[in-house]
């Protein structure tokens, strides 16, 4: 497997795991094992441990507000260098939260590391496009 393959394979895993459609429920304790011990996810100013990022979202599952998401990867850019990875993503996710569809595209910046188990996640960091601030030409799928 090429070293490129690894980070792929994770992101959509992680992905796949944010993601259900109505009647359905997501795997959000999968993302535990695409993560080191310690990993972060972060919308600034928001900084969320594995464990503080699902609880929310499971909440929102639970209660029934959210009763569907799907989040894909429309664009990467990867750089491996020996047990580092980064991967620059551009992102499209929309869902239904309260009854009312949203949708979004944004940019999440994952930081990967070989461990003794294999590469995981050490942090993920994003940010969704809003007025004044549209994605770059350069990430746009």
């Amino acid at each position: 497997m090429s070293p490129e393959a690894e980070p792929a394979t994770l992101t959509a895993a992680f992905f796949r795991a944010v993601s259900f459609a109505p009647g359905r429920r997501p795997d959000y304790d999968a993302i535990r094992e695409l993560f080191i011990p310690g990993g972060r996810l972060i919308r600034a100013p928001e900084i969320a441990s594995v464990d503080e990022f699902i609880a929310p979202r499971r909440a929102l599952v639970e209660s029934g507000a959210l009763t569907a998401f799907e989040e894909i990867e429309l664009a990467h850019i990867t750089e491996v260098f020996g047990t580092v990875a980064h991967r620059l993503s551009t992102y499209a996710k929309g869902g239904t939260l309260d009854g009312v569809d949203f949708a979004a595209r944004g940019v999440v910046s994952t930081q990967f590391v070989r461990t003794p188990g294999g590469w995981r996640m050490s942090s993920m960091a994003w940010d969704d496009e809003r007025p004044g601030l549209p994605l770059p030409e350069r990430y746009a799928a």
